[in-house]
C-alpha cells in the first residue's frame, strides 16, 4: 500500500504544481454554476432540490473528465517517463490504480466544492439530503466511469488531443446507449438482448437510478465494475509496450 500512495500523492501533485488543477476547478463550477441557475432554472423550478445541476453534470464530465484523462499516460509517454514508472519495484496494476485515484480524489475535489449550491438549498427550503448526498455519489462513480475509460484510451498514444478525442467520442457512446431515440433504431430488427444491453451499459440509466436515492447495489456494481474493466484493459495496453 505505500507503493500505491507514493504513486496517488505523485499524481495528486502534478495537478496542483501547474495551473492544470485550478483552470480545471474553475471552469467546471463556473458551467456547474451557469446550466444550473439558467438552463436548468433553479430558481424558476420553485423547488428545493439539486436537479437543475445534476440534470447536466453527467454532461459536464463528458466534457471535462476526458481532459483530465488525456493526460493520464499520453503524457508519460511524450515525456518518455512512462518507461520509468513501469519499471518501479510495483507491479504495473498498482501503478495505473495509483495514477487513476489520485485523478479521481481531484475529479471528487472539483466535485465537491459545488458545496454552495447544496448550502443554498437548504437555505431556502428543506430538501431530501439523503437524496442529494447518493447523487453526489453517483456522480463521482460515473466519473471514475469517464476517467476510467479515458485511463485506457491515453495508454493507446502520446497525443493528448487524440485520447481526449477518443474518450469523449466513447464516453458519448456509453451516456448515449440508453436514449429512446438509440433504442427506437434497433427496434424491429435488432435482438431484445442487445435492446436490453445497450440500456444495461447507459451512464444515465445508472446515474438516475442511484439519483432517486436508493442506492441499489447492482449500480454500483456497475460503475466499479466498468472502472475494473477499463483499468484491467490499460494495464494490458501497457504491458504490450
Amino acid at each position: 500500500m505505500t507503493g500505491l500512495s507514493v504513486i496517488v500523492r505523485r499524481e495528486l501533485y502534478s495537478y496542483f504544481a501547474t495551473p492544470v488543477a485550478y483552470v480545471f476547478v474553475a471552469i467546471f463550477l463556473m458551467l456547474a454554476g451557469i446550466f444550473t441557475f439558467y438552463p436548468g432554472q433553479f430558481f424558476e423550478r420553485g423547488q428545493a432540490d439539486l436537479v437543475s445541476f445534476f440534470n447536466y453534470l453527467p454532461w459536464l464530465f463528458l466534457v471535462l473528465v476526458p481532459a483530465v484523462a488525456m493526460r493520464l499516460w499520453a503524457e508519460e509517454r511524450r515525456s518518455g517517463t512512462v518507461e520509468l514508472l513501469m519499471t518501479l519495484p510495483l507491479n504495473p496494476s498498482v501503478v495505473v490504480l495509483g495514477k487513476f485515484l489520485g485523478a479521481w480524489l481531484f475529479i471528487g475535489l472539483a466535485l465537491a466544492l459545488t458545496f454552495p449550491l447544496w448550502i443554498t438549498v437548504n437555505f431556502l427550503g428543506q430538501p431530501d439530503n439523503g437524496v442529494i448526498l447518493a447523487t453526489y455519489l453517483g456522480g463521482w462513480l460515473m466519473a471514475g466511469g469517464f476517467l476510467a475509460i479515458g485511463s485506457c484510451l491515453s495508454a493507446l498514444t502520446r497525443n493528448q488531443v487524440v485520447a481526449f478525442i477518443l474518450t469523449l467520442v466513447v464516453g458519448f457512446l456509453f451516456v448515449v446507449s440508453g436514449f429512446p431515440m438509440v433504442q427506437d433504431a434497433f427496434v424491429g430488427w435488432g435482438p431484445v438482448w442487445l435492446l436490453d444491453g445497450l440500456s444495461a451499459i447507459s451512464f444515465l440509466a445508472h446515474f438516475d437510478a442511484i439519483g432517486r436515492g436508493v442506492i441499489d447495489w447492482r449500480n454500483l456494481l456497475y460503475f466499479l465494475l466498468v472502472i475494473a474493466v477499463w483499468l484491467l484493459a490499460t494495464v494490458q495496453v501497457l504491458k504490450r509496450d
